[in-house]
């Protein structure tokens, strides 16, 4: 057990993603901000008076390096273009630091490979930041599921999509290989969420078909990860559509939905069940939020020795999925999984 009751976080990158993420480290109880890196000239120092203008001590550094050689720093938060966040996850373990990914945590199940060793070789905690699993209401949707109220969950659907305004648009400007397109972007969250009743089973194979623009980069895709026995994970996605954030679980005495996947923190949650047997109901539950929920059970989990609820073997399972519903998407074809 640590005595200690603050991590000491350092960020590395001036995302827009900081919107959330520095107010949560820095109302979140167990942890403190002391650091923000970016390569921008100035952006740093705007994104900090303009997310935590009250926080008058954080260090300021012109280069990620300088931050991941500042021994005050414990763990980093990484919100960096999709393309460098195995290299980055890698440099900040070197160098002793725990680490929170923004998803997705790597474009290669052997990257995450590489950190899992590395984070084995260093002793620290790594984590990939679906801040989703952390509101209250997924674990609401795990006890109705647990209870066997809706019987035996046979099939999942999720959906994801908003309209890719014109301040967006780098989302599109690399190739799905370096990190581009909308399954990188939102396409984790929807079969990430469409895995959750069937985190334990092992997924079989998966088909999938993708719009792409001329650079090759996606903007909506549908697809299927099969289980076996006749259970089904349906996604679906893009930047073409209206928002949509739910996803809708069917067993075999009854279903359920969660209709706001991710609820903002003045968002009342609700999630709506029905069995075969006639009952129906909805649940409006607590407002919550659920960056500062995953901030905070992360520095819980690095100040006390536990291991993060999400796993890397969770991370290196989202990203075979999604590897094969890129390849599946490509070349038309159902893709089986190794």
């Amino acid at each position: 057990m640590n005595n200690q009751t603050k991590l000491r976080w350092g960020i590395l990158g001036a995302a827009r993603i900081n919107q959330q993420l520095m107010p949560a480290i820095v109302s979140a109880g167990n942890s403190e901000l002391v650091a923000i890196a970016s390569r921008r000239p100035g952006a740093a120092e705007e994104t900090l008076s303009k997310y935590a203008p009250d926080q008058k001590n954080v260090k300021i550094y012109d280069q990620p390096e300088a931050l991941l050689n500042d021994s005050s720093i414990q763990a980093v938060y990484i919100p960096l273009s999709n393309q460098e966040h195995a290299e980055w996850a890698l440099r900040a373990i070197e160098q002793g630091k725990h680490v929170l990914c923004e998803k997705p945590m790597a474009l290669t199940v052997a990257d995450i490979d590489k950190i899992e060793a590395a984070a084995l070789q260093h002793n620290v905690r790594v984590m990939e930041g679906f801040m989703y699993r952390f509101h209250p209401q997924h674990i609401r949707v795990k006890e109705i599921i647990d209870s066997g109220l809706i019987g035996e969950v046979r099939s999942v659907r999720s959906c994801f999509s908003f309209l890719l305004q014109p301040a967006r648009m780098y989302r599109l400007e690399e190739t799905i290989e370096h990190g581009g397109g909308a399954m990188w972007d939102i396409g984790c969250y929807a079969i990430h969420a469409a895995r959750l009743p069937f985190v334990d089973e092992t997924p079989l194979s998966v088909t999938a078909m993708a719009k792409h623009i001329e650079n090759g980069a996606d903007v909506s895709c549908s697809g299927i990860i099969d289980f076996g026995d006749g259970k089904f994970a349906q996604f679906d996605f893009s930047f073409e559509r209206s928002r949509r954030a739910e996803y809708e679980v069917i067993g075999t005495k009854g279903g359920l939905k969660c209709h706001n996947v991710w609820a903002k923190q003045e968002e009342s949650p609700i999630i709506s069940w029905w069995t075969e047997s006639g009952q129906q109901c909805v649940e409006t539950l607590p407002t919550a939020n659920h960056f500062r929920l995953e901030v905070d059970h992360f520095s819980n989990c690095v100040l006390n020795e536990k291991a993060p609820g999400l796993s890397l073997a969770d991370a290196k399972t989202n990203c075979r999925i999604i590897v094969a519903a890129l390849q599946s998407a490509a070349q038309g074809q159902r893709v089986q999984l190794d």
